[in-house]
């Protein structure tokens, strides 16, 4: 197997490891196995593993994710190809990772779609609310061929190689005051994320959110200086989220997508063989992240009462008047992403846009 980065890359990405570990020097850390460049051209056998990272603790489908696919790349290559997960923004936050791995310097990265709106556009599709009301639907519909397909050459035209989208779920509010009808939203203070577009959803709902980084979220919880955050129960249970907040209501908005995605660069410069590889490992994690997901939602939902909280289960009538709010957020959407993107993701579920009737 040759050697895929260069020395520039491979010294980079040695800095940002002694930054972010603090270990002696940048040669500690490749022979820790921290980096992937080869010792020489025409080696058969990966010397060093390649990094994998993740912005997620742990405790989390996206680092079983991660492990299934670094798992399955190992034992299909019969031991050659090694991968080794980095969690926790150990080697940088979703935009760092996303900067990094288009450069090059880190192969592999497992992350939500929210952040990479900025980087690859159609991914907005992702943020159009009420769109689902089943799990099954979400899978079918990012994993029908051509879409699949046409997302790949859009992560493609950005520097990286799509191999795959599993989830955490849907994602659902969790507050200290009971929602049940339309009304029961208005005013509430709720944590976002920096993303227009999940901001101009909770404003349709009557709800004022505010956008405020994750870190943050709990002691925001704590002090009342938000009343309600959104997350997929895996994260509001994973965080201790719920140890804050009287109710959990299943607002089930949005699917909270995984990425698995891969260096352009790194991938290209992969035999045909290892290629192969790697986009059959990452069918396999996916597989697994998903049955994980499904499996310890459960657990969560359990963990959640066990702890005080309520899960508050919304009525079709309170689903379906969301899904009215949030029609022009939909609409938005549509016309900011291309059109086989919007018809490949939306068109199945809400029919045709406004301007195509």
């Amino acid at each position: 197997m040759k050697g895929k980065w260069s020395v520039k890359r491979a010294g980079a990405f040695a800095g940002r490891m002694f930054l972010v570990l603090g270990l002696m020097s940048g040669c500690t850390c490749l022979a820790a196995g921290c980096a992937g460049q080869q010792a020489a051209a025409g080696q058969e056998e990966q010397r060093y593993a390649w990094p994998l990272a993740t912005a997620s603790p742990e405790d989390t489908v996206t680092q079983i994710y991660a492990e299934a696919f670094s798992r399955e790349t190992a034992r299909l290559s019969g031991g050659k190809m090694k991968i080794q997960v980095y969690p926790n923004s150990v080697l940088g936050g979703d935009r760092e990772l996303l900067e990094s791995c288009c450069d090059g310097d880190i192969p592999f990265v497992v992350q939500n779609t929210a952040p990479q709106v900025n980087f690859i556009p159609d991914t907005a599709v992702f943020d159009a609310p009420c769109v689902f009301d089943d799990l099954e639907d979400v899978r079918k519909t990012v994993d029908e061929p051509e879409f699949f397909e046409l997302m790949r050459e859009k992560y493609r035209e950005a520097g990286y190689e799509l191999l795959g989208y599993s989830d955490q779920g849907f994602r659902v509010m969790s507050t200290n005051r009971k929602v049940e009808k339309p009304e029961d939203f208005k005013g509430q203070k709720i944590r976002t994320m920096e993303n227009s577009y999940h901001m101009d959803f909770w404003k349709a709902l009557g709800a004022n959110p505010a956008p405020m980084s994750f870190s943050e979220v709990y002691i925001g919880l704590q002090q009342n200086t938000i009343d309600a955050q959104e997350n997929p129960i895996e994260v509001i249970v994973s965080n201790r989220l719920y140890e804050q907040q009287d109710y959990v209501v299943e607002t089930n908005h949005l699917p909270h997508l995984l990425s698995l995605i891969a260096s352009k660069t790194f991938f290209e410069g992969l035999s045909e063989e290892e290629q192969e590889i790697l986009i059959r490992a990452g069918e396999t994690a996916k597989e697994e992240a998903r049955a994980a997901s499904d499996e310890r939602i459960s657990e969560r939902i359990r963990a959640i009462e066990a702890g005080g909280s309520e899960i508050v289960e919304l009525s079709e009538e309170m689903h379906a008047r969301m899904k009215e709010l949030s029609r022009p957020v939909c609409e938005e959407i549509r016309k900011a992403v291309s059109q086989e993107a919007a018809k490949g993701y939306l068109d199945e579920i809400h029919g045709p846009g406004e301007q195509e009737k």
